[in-house]
């Protein structure tokens, strides 16, 4: 381990997590001045992120030596509040900073109102605060307190507009993250209970194979299933999503969603990795096959382009349901599924902001008469046709190394053996040709022949910031070798 990045490593976590609360609370209380706190501190903390992503790589040539844990105020575990940085977390910062500060930058062309900006970015601020503080979280209970504030401002965020649609999707979202959070949080309380600790390194340790362990995993699983909107738990996304303001659909496809799957994946490769069997890991790639049919089939049948957006979401979370099974047979799959994670939220996070200036120049987001708006829109719809190709996985993009990885990892089970899986190499393949069609239907129109009208005038950002997002996707196969190291510097993980 070099010596120098390696004694700068805990400094720059703490900077990080300082940086975020401290903008978030600044916006809060100088509300007047928010969008600019937002739109600098954007860039700051991005900045941040890949300072701290140069050390981590510098400081870290093998797993063992390249997590660092700092604990707050110098109390260590079990009884202080413990930071913790590994390759996971590190690769879903850089992630997170890339997303944050694409929409940091498109909501500065698509809030406009002096009081939208007010509410606005303090919310956006405390949410991504959230996000870095979920990654960095070392212990159960932290995690719970991290996951509030996301989902608190996350509520928030989606009933931003006032609508009806806006505040009904904001209700369901809240009563989903309320169940969810009591089902998760019911589950540290039997951990704590039974080993007396928290800290996920500790809990590791101590797990075992028991009903209290398995009562906890499910009550935890459940939870964030709840709210990462897995199949079947997935009822309160698109309305959620669809009516939400872009920016705000764009980071809860992006990373919200995103951030709770990482934690089943944390958990279930630390504490509950013992619980895993293979008729559970069967279960969950079953449930993952129906989300990608399901998803799609909602998606090739709704109408309004928004929705046909989140219900993607539900499709393409499908894929990371079927990797439970591979990962029980290729134990190093889990990478692949964090890859595919992040093309997968570059990608989401394009195509929702493409979509919302479509819906902004349009003044609704009904398909069947967006065709003048998509044939006048050239840059917008090849942004929304970019990062819907990486959904798809054709060739030379991001999406298509993610899912050559799955197939990958896919047919080495049916090599082990294993007859089912046929099926999850079936659906790998089987959900490309479904994400076709409906990425196909978002982008016909604007290829038919009749009338160009540009509809309402949108800010340079809302035009260029998708495109620009869209050509990151695409190009994250570049990445990948990059990504697939990282990610193999997370101690204790096969």
């Amino acid at each position: 381990m070099s010596e120098t990045p390696a004694a700068m490593l805990p400094l720059a976590i703490s900077g990080l997590v300082a940086l975020s609360l401290a903008l978030a609370i600044l916006a809060t209380i100088w509300p007047r001045q928010a969008h600019r706190i937002g739109g600098y501190g954007a860039v700051l903390m991005t900045a941040a992120v890949v300072v701290l992503s140069a050390l981590f790589l510098a400081a870290g040539p093998d797993p063992e030596s390249a997590a660092t844990r700092v604990a707050l105020g110098g109390w260590e575990a079990p009884l202080g509040v413990m930071l913790h940085l590994d390759g996971l977390s590190m690769t879903l910062l850089v992630l997170t900073g890339v997303v944050g500060l694409a929409t940091s930058l498109y909501s500065l062309g698509y809030v406009h109102d002096p009081i939208e900006r007010r509410q606005f970015w303090p919310l956006w601020l405390w949410l991504w605060a959230g996000l870095n503080m979920l990654l960095l979280s070392g212990d159960a209970f932290n995690l719970y307190i991290s996951l509030e504030v996301v989902s608190l401002s996350a509520v928030a965020l989606v009933a931003f507009t006032g609508t009806a649609a806006a505040v009904s999707g904001a209700m369901r979202y809240m009563l989903i993250n309320i169940l969810g959070s009591l089902s998760f949080l019911m589950g540290v309380v039997l951990l704590f209970g039974e080993h007396g600790v928290l800290d996920l390194v500790l809990l590791e340790a101590r797990t075992e194979i028991g009903p209290t362990e398995r009562m906890a995993a499910v009550l935890m699983t459940a939870g964030l299933m709840l709210k990462a909107a897995l199949f079947p738990l997935h009822v309160w996304l698109a309305p959620a999503h669809g009516s939400a303001p872009a920016p705000v659909s764009a980071v809860l496809s992006g990373l919200v969603v995103t951030g709770s799957f990482y934690l089943i994946l944390r958990l279930w490769m630390g504490p509950f990795a013992p619980l895993a069997t293979p008729a559970f890991g069967i279960l969950v790639g079953l449930l993952g096959v129906a989300a990608l049919v399901w998803g799609s089939a909602q998606a090739l049948r709704s109408g309004r382009l928004k929705s046909i957006v989140a219900y993607s979401t539900v499709a393409q979370f499908g894929y990371l349901l079927i990797a439970f099974p591979l990962m029980l047979v290729d134990s190093g799959a889990w990478r692949v599924v964090v890859f595919f994670a992040v093309v997968h939220a570059l990608a989401k996070a394009s195509v929702f902001l493409a979509a919302g200036t479509l819906q902004h120049a349009a003044g609704h987001d009904r398909l069947a008469d967006m065709g003048a708006i998509l044939r006048a829109r050239g840059r917008t719809v090849f942004a929304l046709g970019l990062a819907g190709v990486s959904l798809m996985g054709l060739p030379f993009t991001g999406g298509f190394i993610a899912k050559y990885l799955l197939l990958e990892a896919g047919l080495s089970t049916i090599l082990a053996g294993s007859l089912i899986g046929v099926l999850w190499v079936s659906a790998i393949a089987g959900g490309g040709l479904l994400a076709a069609g409906y990425v196909l239907r978002m982008v016909a129109p604007a290829f038919h022949r009749g009338p160009r009208d540009a509809g309402e005038a949108v800010s340079p950002w809302m035009d260029w910031v998708p495109l620009g997002l869209a050509v990151v996707a695409a190009a994250a196969g570049f990445a990948g070798t990059l990504t697939l190291h990282t990610l193999t510097l997370t101690p204790g993980a096969p």
